[in-house]
């Protein structure tokens, strides 16, 4: 995976794996915890809404990427997006209630990650040319980088993401 790659998948799993140590810091109580979710909820939403807007639709069209697998990735983004607007409205960082509900997101965006990372991604690996991954990616990262902009990861975006 290098770092300059457009493949799609590529920066979907660089996304992941940044989530993953994002969650590392976030346990540590010698780290920056509000930093470090203030970085994740950004980067969850803007990889959310990115693929939903410019990756999954497009997979949906390949006959062998299973759209059962595109929507239940779309059930996951919600059920991370409630834990994400959880643990953003816990008062106080390094609670008890605070671990409880990182706990909480760490398993749904994990899930999420590793069956995500299973199915779709290898078969976007195997069903979609190089050069459209290569497409979905400028789309993808171009998606991304606007939900960026926005700040997307404040509290009062994610509580109007998951109303909707």
């Amino acid at each position: 995976m290098s770092p300059t790659s457009t493949d799609v998948v590529d920066l979907i799993l660089r996304d992941h794996r940044r989530m993953e140590e994002l969650f590392r810091r976030m346990r540590s109580v010698d780290a920056d915890r509000g930093a470090a979710l203030k970085e994740l909820s950004a980067l969850l939403v803007a990889h959310a809404e990115a693929e939903e807007q410019k990756v999954y639709p497009a997979l949906r069209r390949y006959k062998k990427v299973d759209d059962d697998e595109v929507e239940h990735g779309v059930e996951e983004h919600e059920e991370g997006n409630e834990a994400l607007l959880a643990l953003l409205e816990v008062g106080e960082i390094g609670s008890a209630e605070w671990d409880e509900k990182l706990e909480e997101l760490v398993t749904a965006v994990n899930h999420h990650l590793d069956e995500e990372e299973r199915t779709l991604l290898n078969d976007a690996r195997e069903q979609v040319a190089d050069d459209r991954r290569a497409q979905l990616g400028e789309a993808f990262a171009a998606a991304r980088e606007e939900q960026l902009a926005a700040d997307c990861g404040r509290v009062e975006n994610v509580r109007k993401i998951v109303s909707s």
